[in-house]
């Protein structure tokens, strides 16, 4: 049985020449107590430039990464075109505002006026996990999220030809 659910979007995510912001709603602002000494969160957001019925109907993609199989299930990918448009992503807290909703953050990948629907603490007990397996394809990509900014991530993609 499908069922639909109602998200309620929190706040908006700011990119731009002074960096990247997450503006929490009013309402949402005491969700933030707490949040103080926590160096990483995880960001749920929604890819809304690409939530239209064409690219939720999207299962599998063509070979998106230089080294992957000729098709790829869109649950194997990262790619903001699937079901459900939903993004997950850790980002580095560089200070909190608790008054003006504020969380001031190194880097996002989300475009300026994306809507937040969720912040979470991140937890190494919980969401860091020691032995990791992933398919042959991607073997060679980082290992860790901060080895990632110098990788060539761009030689990667098969659009990036």
């Amino acid at each position: 049985m499908k069922t639909e659910f109602k998200l309620t979007q929190i706040g908006t995510v700011h990119a731009g020449e002074k960096g990247f912001m997450l503006e929490i709603f009013p309402e949402y602002r005491a969700a933030l107590n707490g949040l103080d000494g926590f160096s990483h969160l995880n960001v749920l957001w929604w890819f809304h430039l690409l939530d239209t019925p064409q690219y939720r109907a999207v299962t599998e993609c063509p070979q998106p990464y230089q080294h992957a199989p000729e098709t790829l299930g869109i649950f194997a990918t990262r790619s903001p075109v699937r079901p459900n448009p939903l993004a997950l992503s850790v980002v580095p807290v560089l200070g909190i505002d608790l008054e003006k909703g504020l969380v001031s953050v190194a880097y996002i990948d989300a475009e300026e006026g994306t809507p937040i629907l969720d912040l979470k603490p991140y937890h190494p007990c919980t969401d860091r996990v020691r032995e990791v397996q992933v398919p042959a394809w991607s073997a060679h990509w980082p290992q860790w999220y901060e080895d990632s900014a110098e990788f060539d991530w761009e030689a990667e993609f098969v659009n990036a030809r």
